[in-house]
């Protein structure tokens, strides 16, 4: 890729990302502005104030306490913070939660030092799993990377059927054995479809049923061990998807899908529809998982790698 080309990529993904996230922007910076409207200093109401901003923008109790404690400390130890530089110290204060959880180091879709790197994607129906497995396969396929998709939500013959369209759509092989299957069994053979195509990147959808913890436990487990016994370290990435809009039950189904398997990666999808865009810092801060891909609209391209300096500098701006 060309130095243009590749300024004008970043050029258009900052545009969506500040796209996506204007519900959240106009809801906490508005909000904010009116809190500190007419004062000069940093005192307990302002702060107050700011600890409901957070919490009504889904950003989690726990996490925000945590802000709220940070800009405290600095506000004991500077004696005087103006109002002017609370946007400042807040943008700080969010950058170094992310950066400790690791959310948001990725800059690009590369996939290097595992071949072929195994991906188990895992999430409740209707968070935007199937779409954003798709959405993966394409910016791989864009990166160079050769892909292969694994229908292994054998549960809903309309999984199977919307994981088969973005398989044409995005031009990659998909394995599926169809509704009723076994999952590991599609799991097993996808996977070995893929070490004989020497494909980088396999994706796995799977079930997102939460009704039966113990089941779904046993479930992706069995998958894990199968897929083993062609690449032995997979799967290297359990990719947990969930939607930014349902805030709080976000949160919930964080809690029941890290309990039922060893998740390691996150994303967070409809960022755009949503003012609740502080869950993504709170799931990251709550379940010290990094947050990897962030959806920002519905176009094939608007599933973003996350990143979180262009994150948190489009929520200030």
């Amino acid at each position: 890729m060309g130095l243009f080309s590749f300024l004008t990529k970043k050029k258009e993904q900052k545009e969506d990302l500040d796209k996506g996230l204007e519900k959240t922007k106009t809801s906490v910076f508005s909000r904010i502005s009116h809190a500190i409207a007419g004062k000069s200093k940093v005192d307990d109401e302002v702060l107050d104030q700011l600890e409901e901003i957070l919490i009504t923008s889904d950003v989690g109790v726990d996490t925000t306490l945590k802000i709220i404690e940070r800009i405290e400390n600095r506000v004991a130890r500077d004696k005087y913070v103006g109002t002017d530089e609370l946007n400042s110290i807040l943008k700080e204060e969010i950058m170094a939660l992310l950066q400790e959880n690791q959310s948001g180091d990725g800059t690009t879709f590369d996939i290097s030092g595992k071949k072929p790197y195994v991906i188990m994607v895992v999430g409740v129906n209707g968070v935007g799993k199937t779409t954003t497995i798709g959405k993966l396969a394409h910016n791989f396929k864009k990166a160079g990377k050769k892909v292969v998709l694994g229908a292994s939500d054998t549960f809903r013959a309309a999984a199977v059927e919307q994981l088969k369209i973005w398989a044409e759509r995005v031009d990659v092989p998909i394995v599926q054995q169809g509704m009723g299957a076994d999952p590991a069994s599609v799991a097993f053979d996808t996977v070995k479809s893929a070490v004989a195509q020497d494909a980088d990147v396999v994706l796995i959808d799977t079930a997102g049923r939460l009704h039966n913890k113990v089941n779904l436990m046993r479930e992706l487990t069995k998958i894990k061990q199968v897929m083993q016994k062609v690449v032995p370290d997979a799967p290297h990435e359990v990719l947990l998807v969930l939607d930014a809009s349902t805030g709080q039950n976000a949160i919930e189904q964080a809690k029941q899908f890290t309990a039922a398997t060893e998740v390691n990666a996150l994303a967070l999808t409809k960022l755009d529809g949503t003012a609740k865009g502080g869950v993504v810092i709170g799931i990251s801060d709550q379940f010290k998982i990094p947050v990897k891909y962030i959806g920002v609209g519905e176009g094939i391209d608007h599933l973003q790698v996350f990143d979180r300096k262009a994150f948190v500098d489009s929520l200030f701006e």
